[in-house]
């Protein structure tokens, strides 16, 4: 049996009403989650997840429930940690500038949780039980300091060593920890960040004296552009100790997880050939940073990391979830391949790269809306960009099509809700830490609506009815396993949060094409030369929808891939030219074999692997 899901995961995200020092205070709105720990606890699976209030529980990996947590934990911290041990649940989170405790529960909905005094204060911390009963502790979200590792007493929880020195970033060597659009941007000089701070400093009308400490390194930090080197994980696989870790940044397209490997749970570590091993810089909705791996009830291992929208906020997040594993090398990998596409689970031992068996038939189609304001046409829902959206005029009856331009075999649909500079006022009291205060909305909103489907634009019938949903759903996807036949599908907006104007991110429809599948493309692919980027150059085709850019360190090992879509303009007019794809994601010195795959509506085609030039 299959059941399916589309990144990223349909859960409640809740709003967050942030009063960011770095935006001098002005309330800024938005849905997040981010920072997700996943775990397998007596049967069930959880995830754990910043700003949230509660866990998702879900029993298939597929339908998640959100459950609100003990008021005794620690809920508006940062980074929530999880971790099995024997019949307890230990959980941990963030905080700045005094000592973090630990909790452990053997329910993890009702509690209770028995609270152990911690003896220090960390940042995006992560717990591991090894084998042997010993326990070892990793935390470190910085671009100033390094990620920090030590053992605990297993009595206790405190340390048993001294602080080690884990890992640091280095973005002259790894690419990939470069910040920026596509890792583009290489640290700045300490006498331009010195500049730059000062220029801050004036601009606030505030003497950097008189700004609370706990803010200098963060301002400062904004000015660097080192790449933070945080959110660490560890698993252990066949004897040996994988670190993994997020970098550069969490409103990047580029947030990914690398991973070290070791002989022990300190080190030393070495890098791993296959970095960063998560990654999904293109798509609709990109970013796979700040995540955890676990094995399934079957042994198939998954990993959950932090996707990025970052328009409202800086932190405006969503979690995606995808298919990993270890090779027969004892390489970890990750498997993002379209990997905002419907994606099937089932029971039993599943292939980490199966590839997708629907594809998207309406990027680039032709929209109609009731209604638009300025800038927010009804096109901007079919872009494959999450930081674009429809907006409506008004708010009541408001409705969305896409049309398909011929009858087509429909298998699902994702509705994508955004939200549009909100205006209202925090519900709540503004609560949180020194650096990060908000409020976390607690009451519970439904997102209602309906979806048609017509065969001719004038007679349309039902295909899914939401109109008295009781949740609030906001990345929700219709499936239809068996196929529609349709050519216009209709979205009906019915009632959102806040009863403010409809927005749309993404109506994204899947399905099978009636067609042939594109041929392969014609490229050139090589390293710049200091050795960190990934230079592609491809010649379109009008038969193409986009193309998926593949590479990696052997030739059978192209675990890493960029999915770029070709211009509307060109493909609605049947033009072509030269697409030109710089991906900054190369670890220096390091050998690479690159593959550009051609897809449409009706599937996708493999094309030639060439050893990257030089």
């Amino acid at each position: 049996m299959k059941s399916y899901y589309c990144n990223p995961i349909n859960v409640p995200y809740r709003y967050q009403f942030n009063m960011d020092p770095r935006s001098n205070g002005k309330l800024q709105i938005d849905r997040e989650a981010a920072d997700p720990s996943m775990i397998l606890f007596q049967g069930k699976y959880y995830m754990f997840v910043s700003m949230n209030l509660s866990v998702w529980v879900s029993e298939d990996l597929v339908n998640w429930e959100p459950h609100r947590l003990p008021e005794n934990l620690p809920l508006y911290d940062y980074a929530p940690d999880a971790r099995v041990c024997g019949d307890y649940v230990y959980f941990c989170a963030s905080k700045r500038g005094e000592n973090c405790n630990y909790y452990r529960t053997k329910d993890i909905i009702n509690g209770p949780y028995e609270e152990i005094p911690g003896t220090f204060d960390f940042w995006d911390p992560n717990l591991f039980f090894d084998e042997d009963g010993s326990i070892y502790f990793y935390w470190g979200c910085s671009n100033a300091t390094p990620v920090w590792g030590v053992e605990l007493d297993p009595e206790t929880m405190k340390p048993k060593t001294e602080w080690k020195e884990l890992l640091f970033g280095d973005g002259y060597v790894r690419g990939f920890e470069r910040m920026g659009v596509d890792n583009c941007e290489f640290p700045r000089g300490e006498a331009e960040v010195e500049k730059m701070l000062q220029g801050f400093v004036q601009q606030s009308g505030v003497p950097l004296e008189q700004i609370p400490k706990a803010y200098h390194q963060a301002i400062r930090g904004m000015f660097t552009r080192k790449p933070f080197i945080e959110g660490p994980w560890m698993d252990k696989y066949n004897g040996k100790y994988y670190l993994q870790y997020a970098c550069p940044g969490t409103e990047y397209n580029t947030y990914a997880d690398g991973v070290y490997i070791g002989d022990t749970p300190l080190g030393p570590f070495t890098l791993a050939k296959n970095n960063p091993y998560s990654y999904h810089p293109g798509g609709f909705m990109p970013g796979a940073g700040h995540g955890s791996t676990m094995w399934d009830r079957n042994g198939n291992l998954w990993h959950t990391a932090t996707m990025r929208i970052s328009m409202n906020h800086q932190f405006e997040r969503r979690v995606g979830l995808w298919k990993s594993g270890f090779d027969a090398d004892g390489e970890l990998f990750c498997n993002q391949n379209y990997g905002d596409w419907p994606i099937a689970v089932e029971d039993g031992t599943t292939d980490p790269w199966s590839e997708p068996e629907w594809v998207l038939l309406n990027y680039g189609k032709p929209a109609r809306a009731s209604s638009f304001a300025d800038g927010k046409e009804p096109e901007k829902a079919f872009d494959e960009d999450a930081q674009t959206w429809w907006r409506a005029a008004g708010k009541q009856g408001e409705w969305l099509e896409t049309d398909l331009e011929q009858v087509m075999d429909v298998r699902a649909v994702q509705i994508n809700f955004a939200d549009d500079a909100l205006p209202i006022e925090s519900p709540g009291e503004i609560k949180g830490s020194q650096t990060q205060p908000r409020y976390i909305e607690e009451q519970t909103y439904v997102t209602r609506w309906k979806l048609e489907g017509s065969l001719d634009g004038n007679t349309y019938f039902m295909i899914e009815d939401k109109s008295e949903a009781e949740t609030d759903l906001p990345h929700d996807l219709v499936v239809r396993e068996q196929g529609i036949c349709v050519r216009y599908l209709r979205l009906t907006i019915v009632e959102i949060p806040y009863e403010v104007e409809p927005c749309i991110s993404g109506l994204r429809v899947f399905g099978i094409g009636n067609g042939k599948k594109p041929e392969p493309v014609e490229y050139q692919a090589q390293k710049s030369a200091d050795g960190l980027d990934l230079l592609v150059s491809i010649e379109e085709t009008t038969d193409a929808v986009g193309y998926n850019i593949l590479w990696g360190h052997e030739e059978e090992k192209l675990y890493h891939s960029y999915q770029i879509y070709r211009d509307v303009e060109n493909l609605r007019n049947d033009k072509t030219g030269t697409i030109k794809k710089r991906i900054g994601a190369l670890v220096k010195g390091q050998e690479y074999f690159v593959r550009v795959d051609s897809y449409n509506e009706n599937g996708i085609t493999h094309g030639t692997m060439t050893r990257c030039s030089e």
